[in-house]
C-alpha cells in the first residue's frame, strides 16, 4: 500500500497541500503567531515521509509540480503595489533609503556573526543571501562557492520566523507607518513575511512586494562584495 501511495505522481503535491490546509485550519482556530500554516505544511510533510519511510526524490517528484506556480504566483504580487502606485511615488526615497538600510544589515550581521563564530568562508557566503527569495538565493550561493541546500534552509527559516514575528515586532518598536512595515518585512523576510504583511493591509503588502525584488537584486550587487570581506 505504501508503495502504491509514494509512487503517485502526484503523491508529494497531495500531502503538501493537505499539510498547508491543515495549517490553515489550525491557523484560523489558535490565532497563534507560530500556528504559521507554512511551518505545519513542512513538519506535516517530514512526519509523513519519515513515518511511510519515503526518500525526498520520491517526495519531490511529485511536490516539484507545486514549483510551476512559483513563477506566476511571484508576478501577481506586481498587482498590489500598482494598486498603490501613488503611494510609492510619494514615498520613493524613504522607501529605497530603506531597502538599501535592511540590505546592508542583514549582510553585516552575517559578517558580524561569521567572525563571531569562526565560520568558515564557505559556510559565510552560504548565509549572505539569507534574506532574498530562493530563486536568486540559489544562484548567488552557487556563485560564491556556498553549500546551496543549507542556503535554501536558511531562506526558509528566514521567512517563516521573520512571518511568526513580524507584528510582534512592529507593536515592540510602535511602528504604525504601513510604509515602514511592509518594506521592513519584504526586506529581511522575502515572499513568506510578505504573505503576513497582506494580512495587515494591502499598502503592508504592496511595499513589501516590492521591497522583494528591489532587496533582490540589491543583495546579488552586494554578495560580490561582502563575499570578499572574510
Amino acid at each position: 500500500m505504501k508503495e502504491i501511495i509514494s509512487n503517485s505522481a502526484f503523491f508529494g503535491v497531495f500531502i503538501s497541500l493537505v499539510g498547508y490546509e491543515a495549517g490553515l485550519f489550525l491557523k484560523k482556530k489558535i490565532r497563534h503567531p507560530l500556528v504559521n500554516p507554512l511551518l505545519i505544511s513542512i513538519i506535516f510533510v517530514i512526519v509523513i515521509l519519515v513515518v511511510l519511510n519515503i526518500d525526498y526524490e520520491r517526495y519531490h517528484q511529485g511536490a516539484k509540480y507545486i514549483s510551476y506556480l512559483l513563477t506566476p504566483a511571484t508576478v501577481c504580487l506586481a498587482v498590489p503595489l500598482y494598486e498603490q502606485i501613488s503611494l510609492l511615488k510619494n514615498n520613493w526615497k524613504a522607501i529605497i533609503m530603506g531597502i538599501v538600510s535592511g540590505v546592508i544589515t542583514s549582510m553585516s550581521s552575517v559578517l558580524l556573526l561569521s567572525l563571531v563564530f569562526g565560520l568558515s568562508h564557505e559556510e559565510y557566503v552560504t548565509l549572505l543571501p539569507k534574506s532574498i527569495t530562493t530563486a536568486i538565493g540559489m544562484e548567488l550561493s552557487k556563485e560564491t562557492g556556498g553549500i546551496v541546500t543549507i542556503t535554501v534552509t536558511v531562506i526558509i527559516i528566514t521567512g517563516i520566523f521573520g512571518n511568526v514575528i513580524a507584528e510582534g515586532v512592529c507593536r515592540l518598536f510602535r511602528i504604525h507607518e504601513p510604509v515602514a512595515k511592509g518594506i521592513g518585512i519584504g526586506t529581511s523576510a522575502h515572499a513568506v513575511g510578505t504573505t503576513k504583511a497582506m494580512e495587515m493591509g494591502q499598502e503592508e503588502g504592496a511595499m513589501s512586494s516590492l521591497a522583494i525584488a528591489v532587496a533582490g537584486l540589491l543583495t546579488a550587487a552586494g554578495v560580490s562584495v561582502f563575499a570578499g570581506l572574510m
